[in-house]
């Protein structure tokens, strides 16, 4: 088996969940004349790749450093949904199980298609990234209980709708946006839409049943559309960490990987050297002929 790495590149660049605190590092010590070179980091655990632990809004949940490591690597599925679902839209668990099998117990990878305007990327746009980019709604939340999943992953800001946090009462112009959009695609305004009952439903409807999810996926995802792999998720093991930043992998087996090397090789790469998926878009055409034969 070897790794793909699903992970953001993270720097002093990288955008922080909203009024989270972003990554700040600085050197304490020098080469000259301290003999060695120190840095000193300060963060929150929501900026970059993370997963969300149970007690960042279940208190009585589990830290990060009590998540077993069967639990947080196991067989799972990317899923691309960025043919589905676009700026503001909702997505739902028919358009997964329209694309991809998803097993009992699976860890599920949603690829949006939204990690393009991520902040390493040539697309890089971080407004769309964070305030724009689709979510589900309760139903999803339901189905991701029904199949006991282990936890999710998604290539952008939230796993939950962007409009169904805070972000809509602190983004007046996009929130407005978001309006006339689901009054025209779902004939009601966004606050009947997504009211109060259904508050960041992702983080309060799933934390307490044990599945967690981890945000701001990215790398080389755009190489595994709608394909099966053993995804892992490596936090710290940070006994009271309500979440962490930390490395997601996907392992695949040795004759896959070398395909995928050589599928890299013929792509359009980011400066940090991940595939630039919105420069890719043979990629995305060739996982939506692997899911074809699903619908």
């Amino acid at each position: 088996m070897r790794p793909i790495d699903l992970s953001i590149p993270l720097g002093i660049g990288t955008p922080a969940w909203p009024t989270y605190e972003p990554l700040q590092m600085k050197y304490f010590k020098r080469l000259a004349p301290n003999g060695a070179n120190g840095q000193i980091l300060t963060h929150s655990n929501h900026v970059g790749t993370h997963l969300d632990g149970e007690i960042h809004f279940h208190t009585p949940g589990k830290d990060i450093a009590s998540l077993d490591l069967d639990y947080l690597m196991h067989e799972g599925v990317v899923v691309d949904l960025s043919d589905a679902a676009g700026d503001y839209d909702v997505y739902t668990s028919r358009m997964v199980e329209e694309r991809v099998e998803v097993r009992e117990g699976d860890i599920l990878v949603i690829h949006t298609g939204y990690h393009h305007f991520g902040w390493d990327q040539p697309a890089a746009d971080e407004i769309r990234y964070m305030v724009k980019h689709p979510g589900p709604d309760r139903e999803f939340a339901e189905w991701c209980r029904a199949k006991k999943l282990r936890w999710l992953g998604v290539d952008c800001g939230s796993a939950d709708h962007p409009m169904n946090t805070i972000i809509r009462n602190w983004m007046p112009r996009q929130a407005k946006e978001a309006d006339t959009h689901f009054r025209k695609k779902h004939g009601k305004p966004l606050d009947d839409f997504f009211d109060d009952s259904k508050y960041q439903l992702m983080h309060l409807e799933l934390f307490n049943h044990g599945i967690v999810h981890a945000e701001c996926l990215g790398g080389d995802i755009d190489l595994l559309l709608n394909r099966r792999a053993v995804i892992g998720a490596f936090p710290w093991r940070l006994v009271d960490g309500e979440s962490c930043i930390c490395r997601i992998l996907a392992f695949v087996d040795d004759g896959l990987h070398a395909e995928l090397t050589k599928k890299k090789a013929k792509a359009k790469l980011t400066r940090f050297g991940d595939v630039a998926g919105a420069l890719n878009e043979w990629l995305h055409e060739e996982a939506r002929a692997r899911s074809a034969s699903r619908r």
